[in-house]
């Protein structure tokens, strides 16, 4: 894909300085340029690259001034961070505006799929599956029967979507993950053995979720596992049966929650997060990484760290006094040492009065 500076002045509304004509076909970061690449220029830190880049065009800030005459041409808007991320966002699209089926793909005659859609390589669609317009699903995923795919959705390669799952519009399922697999239901039994308890519901993600590499989302045992507008989730999380995510909720790597908990909407969550089952997280709760919770957070904007998790002013405290078990191991034992001394000198009084 080539585009003019023209063309990319026009995608981001900034003005030019220097060649309107001057191609570029790759992105590179203003360190690493090289002729026919587009880079920006946000952070004062890098304003040095300027001089010595190669890159054919450079997004700047609208007032920037060059100390020297430059190779490049500029393209001058008002954030060249925010506009330089819209053409990824639009270069993205582009490389994935793929269309058409693959003869090697399996598709049940009673599935429904829209127009431009794209069906890659060794893809299976099943019985009653519905897949909207415009969705994407790359070579080896699996669709299961009565599956819902809303138009826009990207399936990226290996993703598996079991039966009666329903994914909204404009999601992202990165490769590897796994929507709807059982949820993880046995009941003890008097000789010590588990039996199994039938996952009868599904899964449910509303539109605008992205959802990262190998990450699970287990289907309810009765209802549904929801997945609200706007989630954002990184890669190897798991998420229980029953849980319910609000809204706009963010959630870093490597984090599970277990089955039948309420996460509220625009929480933050971070790396390693561990969430008992059956508990309720309030809105707006920040939870740093590594975090434990057994318990629910029942207050709005909440800060949660440590494992068991406490407050923020609370787990400040703690560790100030952390900090100086050193210091406090040793003031106790010159403590015990003056003590015995005194106690020495009281029994010596003693024996001699």
């Amino acid at each position: 894909m080539e585009f003019t500076a023209k063309d990319i002045a026009g995608l981001v509304g900034g003005t030019i300085d220097g060649n309107p004509d001057v191609k570029v076909n790759r992105l590179a970061r203003i360190e690493d340029g090289e002729p026919e690449a587009l880079s920006f220029l946000a952070n004062p830190k890098y304003y040095p690259y300027i001089n010595s880049t190669r890159s054919s065009i450079v997004l700047v800030q609208s007032d920037f001034q060059a100390e020297q005459a430059l190779s490049c041409t500029l393209i001058r808007v008002d954030d060249p961070y925010t506009a330089f991320a819209n053409l990824l966002e639009i270069y993205d699209k582009m490389r994935k505006g793929k269309t058409g089926t693959s003869s090697l793909a399996s598709i049940a005659k009673s599935a429904k799929i829209g127009n431009n859609a794209y069906i890659g390589d060794f893809v299976v669609i099943s019985d009653n599956a519905v897949i909207g317009d415009d969705v994407k699903i790359f070579p080896h995923s699996y669709v299961g029967e009565n599956v819902k795919i809303g138009s826009g959705t990207t399936l990226n390669p290996g993703v598996i979507i079991y039966y009666d799952c329903i994914i909204g519009n404009e999601c992202t399922i990165h490769g590897g993950s796994v929507i709807g697999a059982d949820g993880f239901g046995f009941a003890p039994q008097s000789d010590n053995n588990y039996k199994k308890v039938a996952q009868i519901g599904n899964v449910v993600i509303e539109d605008n979720v992205e959802i990262g590499a190998n990450t699970t989302i287990d289907r309810a045992t009765l209802g549904s596992t929801i997945i609200r507008r706007g989630v954002k989730l990184d890669n190897l999380i798991q998420v229980g049966h029953n849980v319910e995510i609000g809204e706009n909720t963010v959630i870093a790597a490597q984090s599970g929650i277990a089955g039948s908990t309420k996460v509220g909407k625009n929480c933050m969550i971070g790396g390693q997060v561990g969430l008992a089952g059956h508990i309720v997280i309030a809105d707006e709760v920040k939870i740093g990484a590594q975090a434990g919770l057994a318990s629910n957070v029942n207050k709005p904007g909440s800060i949660i760290l440590g494992s068991p998790a406490i407050d923020i002013s609370r787990f400040r405290r703690i560790i100030a006094i952390f900090n100086n078990l050193d210091k406090l191991y040793y003031r106790i034992g010159d403590l015990e040492k003056t003590i015995k001394q005194l106690q020495a000198e009281k029994i010596g009084d003693e024996k001699i009065s």
